[in-house]
């Protein structure tokens, strides 16, 4: 017998347990499932920083507490070239700050509440395909931890399914999308070390791009430019420590025992549909942008946040137009992350090939913002984030 519900979930990242808290608000059942253990889940280590209006939404509707009380608010980024570190202070620009809370802790809040709340929650149920996507009666076609099958039937299909999303194909077909490859991508570490710096150091070097940044009091993450196909046994742990404090002269890193390191790609992605008839995606399942402007986890909840009122209309008003409409007002704010993204990671990364000129227009670039408070207040709107469309529906 199929599993019947409103709204079919696949997905428990971010943006899938997220949208299941909110219908929940709404009286919208759910089904979520996963192909992850909880976990596997709970303990992959991510980055998080978190705009402000993702804050109060978790906030607000109860999915987190912690994020205020665990999470550590930050009220400025330095922005750090030719040697010497320029703080950009967002609240005395926008009024605005982010938080630094790891993505696990935030999925660690949301599966707690959503188990609480009686969420009909699969860990281990691995979607194969999406059917019946352009009628009124989807279906997910999945199979459990046992290879048992399960058919989930709903109103509507959500594919927040991540980067290799099963729905996406049930809604772009053979289409694809806008796609990006950068010639460069991150050598990311975490070590046992307190901070260096109190908030994130983005520095610019002749030797290329590093970011100082922090998980917790004691666990530090930092991250240097690279080539794409470095290995991560390439270096030793000196020569790791020796590259990363080349790239941010002027600081003292603290260092630590490395515990884990990798090779982070840099992509960007704009599906060219994110619905087909009862059949939606959201999150990295419709984009992707590179890590430098702290977009990827913010975007998706700005997603959710629409796709919730849309639903809404849909389900207890029997109103499509929020639907419809859902993917080009989505996609006014995905391009505007991704000039975001792309600008800063242009601004900061230096390209295999460039030119003395390419350097010092660069410079240039970065002395530009530093020295204007138009400059810095762009940088501190988009990094902060953009008002979340919350009009029309309770959260």
């Amino acid at each position: 017998m199929p599993v019947r519900t409103r709204v079919a979930i696949i997905g428990a990242g971010p943006a899938g347990l997220l949208l299941s808290h909110l219908l929940n608000r709404q009286g919208i059942d759910s089904v979520v499932i996963d192909s992850r253990s909880r976990e596997e889940i709970e303990t992959t280590i991510r980055a998080g920083i978190l705009e402000q209006g993702t804050v109060e939404i978790l906030t607000e509707t109860g999915a987190s507490d912690r994020v205020r009380t665990v999470g550590h608010q930050h009220e400025g980024i330095e922005l750090r070239f030719e040697g010497e570190g320029h703080r950009i202070d967002f609240t005395d620009t926008v009024g605005r700050a982010v938080w630094l809370y790891p993505q696990h802790e935030v999925l660690k809040d949301l599966i707690a509440t959503r188990l609480a709340a009686g969420q009909d929650l699969r860990f281990q149920v691995t979607a194969e395909r999406v059917a019946d996507a352009g009628t009124d009666r989807p279906r997910v076609l999945a199979k459990d931890a046992e290879g048992h099958r399960i058919e989930i039937e709903a109103d509507v299909v959500v594919g927040a399914d991540g980067s290799r999303s099963v729905a996406r194909e049930a809604v772009t077909g053979t289409y694809g999308g806008y796609f990006r490859e950068y010639p460069f991508a991150w050598f990311g570490i975490l070590c046992e070390a307190p901070p260096s710096a109190a908030e994130l150091v983005y520095s610019n070097s002749s030797d290329g791009f590093a970011l100082v940044s922090q998980r917790s009091a004691d666990i530090q993450r930092m991250y240097f430019q690279c080539a794409p196909d470095t290995d991560v046994d390439a270096y030793s742990e000196a020569q790791l420590w020796d590259i990363l404090q080349t790239r941010v002269p002027g600081i003292v890193l603290k260092e630590g025992r490395i515990f884990q390191r990798d090779v982070l790609r840099f992509r960007s992605f704009v599906a060219h549909e994110m619905r087909r008839g009862r059949v939606v995606i959201i999150g990295d399942a419709a984009h992707t942008v590179p890590p430098t402007g702290a977009k990827g986890m913010n975007l998706a909840v700005a997603d959710v946040v629409l796709l919730t009122e849309a639903l809404h209309a849909l389900l207890v008003e029997q109103d499509e137009t929020l639907l419809d409409a859902f993917p080009d007002t989505a996609r006014a704010r995905i391009w505007k992350a991704q000039h975001f993204s792309w600008w800063m990671t242009s601004m900061l990364h230096a390209q295999p090939d460039a030119s003395d000129f390419d350097r010092l227009r660069q410079i240039g670039e970065l002395r530009t913002v530093i020295e204007s408070e138009a400059g810095r207040t762009y940088l501190a709107e988009a990094y902060t984030g953009w008002p979340l469309n919350r009009a029309g529906f309770d959260i």
